[in-house]
């Protein structure tokens, strides 16, 4: 629909009135347009950067491009339309009234476009000295005004002036992806990425899988970047505050040429041009050895480059697999040799290291080391600690709990780090020594544990006795979960499951403060915890006046506590205490789907290549539970709020207080209760009580199309017709018009193929009939593949405004393609 609402926007009499722009200049204009064939150009002022078409190396195909000029060598820095090339000189730029940037084929077809922030009064488009191609109000040269630049959507490579990482308010994230190659600027599998959870810290991906980190910043630089100093070419600064996260350099003599580069190959390369030798000058470049490789000699084991084997354990730890460690395999990284016993316990100082990751880390800017010490010590989950800021002797905090990753030896490097050992591992050997009260507790904990231990004992013993009894007292089986049934089989419904008292929760969620609420279901409302170790939690408390009530309490925990998967939510432990009965969860940082997908303003946080990896996460968890866990489970109410994303955006499915198994050779079920969400259920559920795996591939298909829309198939409307979301997608892929359901905010991001295919798949996935449409394996298949997909078939869809929502009674509407009435459904 945005590709449509652009193309409309130009206007006839706009089209044909534009005039090629002639010569060289710095701003195009509504007037005029940038056609390929014509040797016209866009050129800075300053005659150091130009905008115009090209082909890559070796290749026939046609691009949209900057460069530099005037030298010998062409250098791209950025391509607009990098994954949808031109495949002959046909290519015209032009600018709308409105302030957006379009690039049309030889069919007169938008194929890339840029946003507008707001309405333009007289947009013109400018290459500026810095590199950054702008679209602004003409005369208004304040940055803060620019309708869209090009910095915001870099390429491969990044220049100096242009901010690295992301905005917190508005979710811009400005990220590196190499090319596919030196002929094919489409994009690459390596990714140059500043990541915002924990600390931040810069890291090298190739697909997903993680190939280089800077460390944490120190103040001065990042830590695993100790070549990184204050120098006569160039300086730099790391901007860290509640509305943004980045990395700059800026160059002290603006005439110099230079760039960083994410190549296809995985370097990160940073050159200067020198004119002496008409040359680009390798001038630094990141993962220059073997111990820059990621987590290469695993948890605490540090690698340092000058020794033979180049990995080794921390003081205090051995190799996990000293076989393996032997062979030189240390992937399985080192364990303590002696267990930890939380008070009595010490610290190791380091100097001269890349301080370890910080995705789950906790910094303050404000305290002093003194005090991170006595924080770590009183976590138990603590497993090091060192000043947030290396500057000035060192200020702030930062912890780390948990396993010790990704560390290596520099000859020099700041700020120490401070790693946590058992009591007995502390000889005096480069062990801390700064702090004498260490010595004095460590002393007086030996003569205490020496007269209380007998004590300690006994009220140990009667603990377990006591627990012991309350346990055989309580009803059933499952955890202390009361059974609600005869089922004689309950005594196979003993499940492992760790059970949290509720003085804990209570405690975790600021006594289930509405502060803490994140949300309510039909289960109950669920809120955010933080338990005394740290660790996050979302507890799901089961409302009094619940219609769910026991019955799916405990269907969740049957279910979910035997699934294990990347994609799903992961059950932590349960509790049971008076007339309370609550789930624990891993906490969710992102929220869940519906929160972005369909929110105009937080929808613009979910461009194209993270909406698909969603798709892709949430197909790999529902063939998982269909296929592969050990229950084959029907989810049954698969849905945008009941997809959850974590601090790397990845989806894992939730809610599973209605799924149901199936035994080896069952494939569907009949229910005389239709339970579910409007607008998921498939057509067969809905009318006949017949469920099957296919009535979550028909859910699957909903969410996809609503994923590429940004809208719900709920209460969907149109001017020209009054289908629903599933009865608008078919009517557009009939009549060729598939882009047109694509969201606005994805335009710029998204790969067209990708949001063709996706919405393709989709529309297999709700056909009417369920035989029809494709199993999951096949699903996740064909999102992996390029092949040629089936034409699909009139989906089961229906208009909602004949639903009446609170009605619970069994009468039935005649079903058809168009219409289905669903009154048995439970609304949630």
């Amino acid at each position: 629909m945005a590709i449509f609402y652009i193309a409309l926007l130009l206007g006839t009499s706009f089209l044909l009135n534009l005039s090629v722009l002639s010569t060289a200049a710095a701003t195009l204009n509504t007037t005029q347009s940038l056609r390929d064939g014509n040797s016209n150009t866009l050129v800075s002022s300053d005659g150091m950067f130009e905008l115009g078409f090209f082909s890559p190396g070796s290749s026939k195909n046609r691009y949209l491009g900057i460069w530099y000029s005037n030298i010998p060598v062409q250098t791209v820095i950025w391509v607009a339309n990098r994954d949808v090339p031109l495949t002959n000189s046909s290519g015209n730029l032009k600018v709308t009234p409105q302030g957006v940037l379009v690039l049309l084929n030889h069919n007169g077809t938008i194929i890339w476009s840029t946003n507008a922030s707001r309405p333009a009064r007289n947009p013109v488009a400018m290459l500026l000295d810095s590199g950054n191609l702008v679209v602004k109000d003409e005369g208004d040269n304040n940055p803060e005004n620019f309708l869209w630049q090009s910095f915001d959507y870099p390429t491969d490579t990044e220049m100096a002036e242009m901010k690295f990482g992301k905005n917190l308010v508005t979710g811009l994230d400005r990220y590196y992806q190499s090319w596919k190659s030196p002929d094919d600027p489409a994009r690459g599998n390596i990714t140059y990425r500043l990541d915002p959870s924990g600390y931040p810290e810069i890291y090298v991906i190739r697909d997903s899988r993680i190939m280089y980190r800077s460390g944490p910043w120190n103040g001065m630089r990042f830590s695993g970047t100790p070549h990184l100093k204050p120098n006569p070419v160039f300086t730099f600064d790391f901007v860290f505050n509640d509305e943004e996260i980045y990395y700059i350099y800026r160059m002290v003599n603006k005439s110099t040429r230079s760039r960083l580069l994410v190549s296809p190959a995985g370097d990160i390369q940073r050159f200067m041009w020198i004119e002496r030798t008409s040359s680009w000058l390798l001038y630094s470049t990141a993962n220059t050895d073997n111990c820059e490789r990621y987590k290469l000699c695993g948890a605490f084991g540090s690698c340092d480059i000058n020794n033979s084997p180049v990995c080794s354990c921390l003081k205090g730890f051995v190799p996990k697999n000293p076989r393996a460690w032997n062979m030189v395999d240390w992937s399985d990284g080192c364990v303590r040799k002696t267990k930890l016993n939380c008070s009595g316990d010490g610290f190791i100082k380091y100097s001269g290291m890349k301080l370890p990751e910080t995705r789950n880390s906790w910094y303050s800017r404000t305290m002093t080391l003194e005090e991170c010490r006595d924080m770590c010590l009183k976590n138990c989950s603590c497993t090091a600690y060192a000043n947030l800021d290396a500057r000035g002797g060192g200020s702030g905090c930062l912890l780390w709990f948990d396993e010790l990753i990704d560390i290596r030896i520099f000859i020099e490097n700041e700020p120490d780090i401070y790693i946590r050992v058992a009591a007995s591992d502390l000889d005096g050997n480069g062990d801390e020594k700064t702090d004498s009260k260490d010595a004095i507790r460590r002393r007086t904990w030996i003569i205490l544990s020496s007269v209380l231990s007998a004590g300690f004992l006994l009220l140990a013993l009667a603990f377990i006795f006591y627990i012991c009894r309350r346990r055989q007292q309580k009803d059933g089986k499952m955890g202390g979960i009361p059974e609600t049934t005869s089922d004689s089989k309950s005594k196979e419904d003993d499940l492992e499951l760790p059970l949290f008292d509720l003085a804990t929760l209570a405690s975790a969620t600021n006594n289930f403060s509405n502060t803490n609420k994140l949300g309510q279901g039909g289960f109950g409302p669920v809120y955010k915890g933080t338990l005394k170790n740290g660790q996050e939690i979302a507890v799901k408390r089961l409302s009094k006046n619940s219609r769910q009530g026991i019955g799916e309490f405990k269907n969740e925990v049957k279910h979910i506590v035997k699934l294990q998967h990347r994609n799903l939510v992961k059950l932590l432990g349960c509790c049971i205490e008076a007339d309370e009965k609550m789930l624990v969860y891993e906490f969710m940082p992102n929220k869940s789907l519906d929160f972005f997908i369909f929110d105009e303003t937080q929808g613009k946080l979910l461009d194209w290549p993270m909406r698909y990896s969603i798709i892709n996460g949430v197909a790999r968890g529902i063939l998982y539970l269909h296929q592969d866990s050990r229950l084959r489970i029907v989810h049954r109410d698969l849905k945008a709020s009941n997809v959850l994303l974590d601090y790397e955006m990845n989806p894992k499915i939730s809610d599973f207080g209605l799924a149901r198994s199936f035994g080896e050779n069952v494939t569907e079920a009949n229910t005389n209760k239709v339970v579910g969400t409007y607008g998921y259920i498939s057509p067969e559920y809905a009318m006949d009580g017949l469920y099957s795996i296919k009535s979550d591939v028909f859910s699957f298909g909903v969410l996809v199309l609503e994923i590429v829309s940004g809208k719900r198939n709920r209460g969907f409307h149109h001017p020209e017709h009054h289908l629903n979301l599933l009865g608008h997608a078919w009517r557009l892929f009939t009549e060729g018009r598939t882009l047109e359901l694509v969201a606005e905010s994805l335009v710029e991001s998204c790969d067209f193929t990708k949001v063709v295919r996706s919405i393709h798949i989709g529309l297999l996935c709700v056909q009417e009939i369920p035989e029809d449409r494709p199993s999951m394996s096949n699903v996740v298949l064909m999102m992996g593949s390029e092949g040629a997909l089936p034409v699909p078939k009139q989906p089961g869809f229906f208009t909602e405004r004949d639903i009446e929502e609170n009605s619970t009674s069994t009468q039935n509407k005649p079903y058809s393609a168009n219409e289905c009435s669903i009154t048995l459904l439970e609304a949630r």
